[in-house]
């Protein structure tokens, strides 16, 4: 777990950090933004976050948009990919390092077949073995708007089609349970840069997992930026 810091400490740090470096992107390289979104608080305290592990937080959403660069030589510039997954355990318990999932992967609906491809293993690499075991692909229209472009204020959007939706915005002080609230789980991706925010949707209704969920207002989402080597 994170060492504790207050709620404004954490919005300065994180905001601190990554204007430093989000300006400075690899032109060889793949970046863009990332969201995601669980069925468990990801900053809370212990209060809430006991209680929850193992009842909840084995589903989650998550996505990126590629604002440039290719990977394995295909350009995915502008395009972007959703997974969906959901696992044995809560995700991120330390207690359980081994945690099997399920997942569905949706891909951008404007990329050519070798671009999906290239989708898929961009998705794969990220998340490791998030998306080992993958019960299908679909391709729908997928949108990742971030309120001015800027991460840190909190506010974000995603959908995928008509069965993925991610709503977010930052955390105010009426978001404090415990008084002691902290980063308790890392998010599901390597980033460069990462926030917790509120998510104030998030809801799959598609059929690949035979589960669907709509989980509102809760303390359970990432904003980050992401830059990786080509492959």
């Amino acid at each position: 777990m994170s060492k504790v810091l207050s709620f404004a400490a954490i919005v300065v740090a994180f905001t601190s950090i990554s204007f430093a470096a989000e300006t400075i992107a690899p032109a060889s390289g793949i970046h863009g933004n990332y969201i995601e979104a669980r069925t468990a608080d990801v900053f809370t305290g212990p209060c809430v976050a006991n209680g929850e592990a193992e009842q909840v937080g084995r589903e989650a959403i998550f996505g990126w948009n590629i604002a440039g660069g290719s990977w394995k030589g295909v350009n995915l510039a502008g395009l972007s990919v959703v997974g969906v997954i959901r696992s044995v355990h809560t995700l991120g318990l330390r207690t359980e390092p081994i945690n099997p999932a399920q997942a569905v992967l949706i891909v951008d609906s404007r990329a050519n077949a070798e671009q999906r491809k290239a989708l898929e293993g961009f998705a794969k690499h990220m998340s490791g073995n998030l998306l080992s075991e993958v019960l299908r692909v679909d391709a729908a229209p997928i949108a990742l708007d971030v309120k001015n472009g800027n991460i840190h204020g909190g506010t974000a959007k995603l959908t995928a089609g008509s069965v993925v939706t991610i709503r977010t915005r930052a955390f105010n002080d009426n978001d404090h349970v415990c008084g002691n609230e902290e980063v308790w789980y890392e998010p599901l991706t390597k980033l460069s840069h990462a926030m917790p925010a509120y998510a104030e949707e998030n809801e799959y209704k598609g059929t690949g997992l035979n589960q669907t969920w709509n989980d509102r207002s809760k303390r359970s989402s990432f904003l980050g930026t992401f830059s990786v080597s080509p492959e």
